[in-house]
């Protein structure tokens, strides 16, 4: 069966990346409680290939930030927005990001649906 996924990078503080690390680790179980099937978040490691532009420079990062690559999986884009729905609706979303001193900044996100192809 081919699955829908969410895909996300986004540039944060290195200082701050324990506590963004604890904020997506909640954050992940809401998304698979309201039906995601799956929640990944990764933190670039080696980020430069000669010839092709980096995450770093897409993210438009700083040399004191992190570049996150992250994507949560759904059965279908039908199932996806049925899941973000009821994510955006749960009020420990709020609560967690109001609470939170990750440094995460959502304008900064770059964010987008993708279908399958390979």
């Amino acid at each position: 069966m081919a699955h829908y996924i969410d895909g996300f990078v986004l540039p944060l503080p290195r200082d701050r990346l324990d506590d963004y690390q604890r904020l997506v680790a909640a954050i992940a179980e809401i998304w698979k409680e309201h039906g995601a099937l799956d929640y990944r978040e990764y933190v670039g490691d080696d980020m430069v290939l000669e010839g092709t532009r980096s995450f770093v420079e897409c993210a438009a990062a700083a040399g004191d930030e992190v570049v996150i690559f992250g994507w949560v999986e759904f059965a279908s884009r039908e199932a996806r927005d049925a899941v973000n729905e009821k994510v955006a609706a749960d009020p420990r979303m709020a609560e967690l990001m109001n609470a939170s001193s990750s440094g995460f900044t959502a304008e900064r996100m770059a964010y987008a649906g993708f279908r399958p192809l390979v």
